[in-house]
């Protein structure tokens, strides 16, 4: 065990640069003190660990250092072929042949004997499957390669990317962004940007061309995509002018409404078969447009304000179909 700590520490160092003890103890999931003896034991045994004081200060190697290391352990393959290719992982951001590829690489290099326990012990555990036990489908998305190639390859080389964007309940505009990074959750990707200075998440979904351009991408050396993807998050679904729905809906539907929402927040079944949802939506005109989708197969509980909307819609709808003979009935007797 401390051997692979030992390695994880060196490997830490040496893909991150400069970090400090509590840096590293948070990532190994030991105490500051363990991490300090692991210092220790690297330096005894040669390694160029050197420690770099001050406020910025922090463990790192001596610049150039390799060491070649040992291959995956057992945990350490199994939890690869667990987390990728028994899931949709494989197909994230449009790198499905490269993960293929590379856990075949992964496969041809365990010891004689290990392959087949490998393999059994991975179609042991399955992670994320696409349907749970209400067999609410959760596929992934599928991402055209026109659109991902170009996005991905703004993002890691820094350059600035122009977009076909088409957001929710509006019309296709082009974008000029600032590529931070790609998120993919639950099956869905997000590009994150800054447009002129200004934080952007962007579907890729609804990303319906893109292309590279040659002038640098302007954003920050470093980033933490995972803080950076919780402070987003967290804004966009605490903003201002959110819209909290509770709405009954055909469970057929539910993918298409959870898709359109922010949040499903709260989620059961009625004694009817109809699933109950508590969703978050951007505003109030993007509930109504939301829930004007389903038709009949949904019914919006609260707020009042949502269902008085939709009313006069349907209204307004039903006024414009109405049979020509029955319109002309009513302009004659003056009845509605």
């Amino acid at each position: 065990m401390r051997a692979d700590r030992l390695v994880s520490l060196v490997l830490l160092l040496r893909q991150r640069g400069r970090m400090t003890a509590d840096a590293l103890a948070a990532e190994l999931e030991v105490s500051t003190r363990t991490v300090l003896r692991d210092i220790d034991a690297l330096s005894t045994a040669g390694v160029p660990v050197y420690a770099e004081r001050g406020r910025l200060g922090g463990f790192a190697l001596l610049p150039g250092f390799r060491a070649e290391f040992p291959g995956l352990n057992h945990d350490e393959t199994l939890a690869l072929l667990a987390a990728v290719g028994s899931t949709g992982g494989d197909h994230a951001l449009g790198l499905g042949s490269a993960v293929a590829s590379a856990l075949r690489k992964v496969m041809d290099a365990l010891p004689d004997g290990h392959h087949d326990t490998a393999r059994t012990a991975a179609r042991r555990l399955l992670i994320e499957p696409e349907a749970d036990l209400l067999s609410r489908r959760t596929a992934a998305e599928q991402i055209p390669t026109a659109v991902m190639v170009p996005v991905r390859r703004a993002v890691l080389d820094g350059r600035k990317l122009r977009i076909l964007y088409a957001p929710v309940g509006g019309d296709e505009q082009w974008r000029i962004v600032d590529p931070v990074g790609l998120v993919t959750v639950r099956n869905r990707g997000y590009l994150l940007a800054t447009r002129d200075g200004e934080d952007r998440t962007y579907r890729l979904s609804r990303v319906t061309e893109a292309v590279v351009l040659s002038d640098p991408a302007q954003r920050a050396d470093n980033v933490r995509l995972d803080r950076l993807w919780h402070d987003r998050s967290t804004r966009f679904r605490n903003g201002d002018a959110r819209t909290t729905v509770s709405a009954c809906i055909h469970p057929a539907r539910r993918e298409e409404l959870a898709d359109t929402a922010l949040t499903v927040t709260d989620e059961n079944i009625d004694g009817d078969g109809r699933l109950r949802l508590e969703l978050t939506f951007q505003d109030a005109r993007h509930a109504e447009w939301a829930m004007w989708q389903l038709g009949t197969d949904a019914e919006v509980l609260a707020p009042q304000s949502l269902r008085d909307g939709l009313y006069r819609r349907a209204v307004e709808i039903a006024e414009r179909y109405r049979p020509r003979d029955q319109a002309s009935a009513s302009a004659t007797t003056g009845e509605i």
